[in-house]
């Protein structure tokens, strides 16, 4: 029951997010920058133009001044998930490719996405598309990308929670890669989804409707830490 309700409260996440206000439009050859984070300003716990989003415990995250910009840092206890969402409208197709940078400090002990009870991230990135069908919340194609644990590099998995076969997870990073060290990443969202879904449409991408990023480590009872920041869409 406990996975169940965790599982339903993240696919309402995901499909209340194709329906908050304040939808980011993305315009001109220069992408789209969803998380630059130029200031600290927090907003109802969340970045300015980003919503809290609650799963369990208490969420820990500021925004803290790195170099010239500011980055995104979380923190779970042993009882603690928790990220934040934003809505964004980009057709397949015109913003293909995804990066970022992040890092870590603390990993969940023994985690691992192939099992439900130890299904902790020290960073997840959500990409949710757009629905197949009614209702959103179990019919939204979800690619995450996270940084695991014992789950080796360049898997690709589907989610071990119930119901949540239309989430799939690439895993880029696990405990081989040095802590407390930026790294960053560059995903052709379009070959990912190809990949992770051809069940869905025969492979063919569909729009992008949602981001969100998340840490948890309460079902393996420890602790994690994270940082994020220079999330962007782009053409190439």
């Amino acid at each position: 029951m406990r996975h169940m309700r965790s599982f339903l409260v993240f696919s309402c996440m995901m499909a209340s997010v194709l329906v908050l206000s304040g939808t980011v439009m993305a315009g001109g050859d220069g992408g789209l920058t969803v998380a630059g984070f130029d200031s600290g300003e927090m907003k109802k716990g969340a970045p300015s133009g980003w919503e809290l989003v609650e799963k369990d415990g208490t969420p820990n995250l500021t925004l803290e001044k790195e170099g010239d910009m500011y980055v995104l840092h979380l923190k779970s206890d042993s009882q603690s998930s928790f990220g934040i969402k934003k809505e964004i409208d980009l057709k397949a197709g015109e913003y293909p490719f995804l990066s970022w940078e992040w890092k870590v400090a603390r990993l969940p002990d023994g985690a691992d996405v192939r099992k439900s009870d130890t299904d902790d991230q020290a960073i997840q990135i959500y990409v949710a598309f757009k629905p197949t069908g009614w209702p959103a919340k179990l019919n939204t194609p979800v690619i995450g990308y996270i940084w695991g644990v014992e789950c080796p590099k360049d898997t690709f998995v589907t989610s071990s929670q119930p119901l949540a076969g239309k989430i799939r997870y690439v895993v880029l990073r696990n405990k081989e890669d040095a802590l407390n060290t930026w790294v960053g990443e560059k995903r052709n969202l379009e070959e990912d989804y190809r990949k992770l879904f051809p069940d869905i449409d025969n492979g063919q991408p569909r729009d992008i409707k949602g981001i969100s990023f998340y840490i948890n480590s309460q079902n393996t009872k420890s602790e994690a830490e994270s940082y994020i920041y220079n999330v962007h869409f782009s053409s190439d």
